[in-house]
C-alpha cells in the first residue's frame, strides 16, 4: 500500500541546516535553519527555533520563528506572537498575533499569487 504524498509530513529538526530548494507534495515543519526557497503543496510550519532565508509557498503557512523572504499562502497565513518576518507577503487570509514583528508589504485576495519583486 502506497502512502499518499499529500499526507506526508517532513520534519527539519532543531540543529539541522539545509541549503538549497526544498519542495514537497505534502507538508513540512521547520525547527532548524533553511537557506533557500521552500514549497509545500499542503502546509508549512516554521517552529519557534525555525529560521528560513528564502521564499515560502504553501496552501497554509504558520510562522513561529524567523523568515527573511517573500511568502505566498494560497489559503491562510498565521504569524505567531514570537515570529519575525522580513519580506512581502500574499495570502487569502492573514492572522497576526500580538507581539509579532513584520516588516514588508501585504497583498490579500481570494486567490493568492506570488509577490512581485523579491524572488
Amino acid at each position: 500500500m502506497k502512502a499518499d504524498p499529500a499526507k506526508e509530513l517532513n520534519l527539519i529538526g532543531q540543529g539541522t541546516v539545509v541549503e538549497g530548494k526544498l519542495r514537497t507534495q505534502g507538508s513540512v515543519r521547520i525547527d532548524g535553519k533553511v537557506t533557500g526557497d521552500v514549497t509545500a503543496s499542503e502546509g508549512l510550519a516554521i517552529g519557534l527555533t525555525g529560521e528560513v532565508e528564502g521564499n515560502l509557498t504553501a496552501k497554509n503557512i504558520t510562522i513561529g520563528g524567523k523568515v527573511r523572504g517573500s511568502i505566498n499562502a494560497s489559503e491562510k497565513l498565521v504569524f505567531e506572537s514570537k515570529s519575525t518576518i522580513r519580506g512581502d507577503i500574499r495570502a487569502a487570509k492573514l492572522v497576526v498575533d500580538e507581539g509579532c514583528v513584520f516588516d514588508g508589504k501585504v497583498s490579500m485576495s481570494d486567490r493568492a499569487q506570488p509577490p512581485e519583486g523579491r524572488h
